[in-house]
């Protein structure tokens, strides 16, 4: 079975890439509908699985940490994955450059070009993420008193980061990985990654928190062993049923640098805006105490797990796009936009009353202080039905880093994370307080999400255009 068959049979993404033979018969254009939505569907669904199981793992780590009783080391957690999230952002990032570049690659028939470029991709990311992870080790403690941390949180946070932080080229090779698996259509396999990731970590967690009493460090440890599981599990596939990795060279390197910095740069630049939102608003939620910093950091954890289906949707459908880009299909680019969009509305609707009913539950679940749940039951009642409009952005994302506008994705979530949430969330501080923040948050997502969807639009009547 050559790598394209694999993922044809996984997700259908040979036919999704050339529609002619439906188009042209009666009916074509119902077929078309109904395959593409299908299409994202499929690709969203086994994408929510593995990453669902990826945000799993902070949420088991938050869960077992909570029933030690200490509200300051659920605010250490938030602290430190907050922090760590700035390291993950080049993982996406990256993840996101091999998806692109080899789905496109694909789509014009030279998928034999993709072993070098896996290669390529991942001796960078492995370089960076030492780099990064030595700059986190060193100054941790600094990185905290920025976002307010003090005290046993803050003691906490620190050695939860120098423990994880040196995994961080390890934690690389597990998500670039995935991203070409994910380009090739092998959606079972990618999402096995981080599927492993997550029951590494839903088995590890109480054995070394309570088992062998290691309190908030096994946690750390757990994590460690969890990164090491989904590299294990992304590598094994590639090397297996994809030719394995080819080592730069020096004329294929300098060949393919100017692709991977056109989608690698922006695509950084863009995830690193999303932890740099939470620093900014972690530093206004911290003025209320440890209880609001809980509440905060549990929010944190929902919000992923509930809206999963949003975040996976993004990394789904820009293969999809890219490889209609690829083979001229602007019609489908256009349709998977459309039907992405309609899937983001339907499930917002779908799990905004789950969430209101689980208000107490989800208080109960982490123990948290009651000084803290105007949080939660701000983010259930207001937040949950606006976080459509971050969906949006998620959209607008991936079509822009498949549709060579890659830098468009940067300055809109960069907007989105800065004026998106300054401004508002510190107007919302002061009119509600805590709450406020959260709500200020929501409202900036609204305004973004609207402005990169009209943007997306006028990129592909632009392409159709030339």
């Amino acid at each position: 079975m050559t790598p394209t068959d694999a993922g044809s049979e996984e997700t259908g993404v040979r036919a999704a890439a050339v529609p002619a033979a439906a188009a042209g018969r009666p009916g074509g254009a119902k077929f078309l509908t109904g395959s593409l939505m299908r299409h994202v569907a499929v690709m969203t669904l086994t994408s929510s699985i593995g990453l669902l199981a990826l945000f799993v793992v902070d949420f088991v780590n938050l869960f077992f940490i909570s029933r030690l009783g200490d509200p300051a080391l659920t605010a250490g957690i938030g602290f430190a994955s907050t922090l760590l999230f700035l390291n993950s952002s080049l993982n996406i990032g990256l993840m996101i450059t091999i998806s692109a570049l080899a789905a496109r690659r694909i789509g014009m028939g030279r998928a034999e070009t993709t072993r070098a470029l896996l290669g390529e991709v991942l001796l960078l990311g492995i370089v960076l993420s030492a780099i990064i992870a030595t700059i986190f080790w060193t100054f941790a403690p600094q990185w905290v008193d920025l976002m307010g941390g003090s005290g046993t949180a803050k003691d906490a946070a620190v050695s939860y980061i120098r423990i994880v932080a040196p995994f961080g080229p390890v934690t690389v090779t597990g998500m670039v990985c995935s991203g070409l698996l994910r380009a090739y259509g092998d959606a079972r396999r990618a999402m096995n990654t981080t599927l492993a990731m997550a029951i590494g970590n839903a088995v590890f967690d109480p054995l070394l928190i309570f088992g062998l009493g290691w309190g908030f460090v096994g946690a750390a440890w757990s994590t460690v062993i969890s990164i090491m599981l989904m590299a294990i599990t992304g590598v094994v596939p590639i090397l297996r049923h994809y030719g394995g990795f080819a080592m730069p060279s020096r004329e294929s390197f300098a060949a393919n640098l100017t692709d991977i910095r056109k989608i690698m740069v922006p695509a950084v630049l863009t995830n690193l805006a999303t932890p740099v939102g939470g620093i900014i608003a972690f530093r206004l939620i911290a003025v209320y105490g440890e209880a609001s910093v809980a509440s905060y950091a549990v929010i944190g954890r929902i919000i992923p797990l509930a809206f999963c289906l949003l975040f996976s949707l993004s990394g789904s459908i820009g293969p999809i796009i890219g490889q209609n880009y690829g083979a001229g299909q602007l019609d489908r680019v256009r349709g998977t936009i459309d039907r992405a969009v309609i899937f983001a509305a339907g499930f917002t609707l779908l799990i905004w009353p789950l969430l209101i009913l689980g208000v107490d539950t989800i208080g109960w679940l982490f123990d948290l202080p009651t000084g803290g749940m105007d949080l939660i039951h701000a983010f259930a009642w207001v937040v949950v039905p606006l976080f459509f409009f971050n969906g949006l952005l998620f959209i607008a994302n991936a079509s822009f880093n498949n549709l060579d506008r890659a830098s468009w994705s940067t300055w809109t979530n960069w907007g989105r994370n800065t004026l998106g949430v300054l401004p508002l969330a510190m107007l919302g501080s002061q009119m509600a307080g805590a709450p406020g923040v959260l709500i200020g948050q929501a409202v900036g997502g609204v305004l973004f999400g609207l402005g990169a969807y009209w943007l997306t639009r006028y990129r592909v009547n632009q392409l159709r255009q030339l």
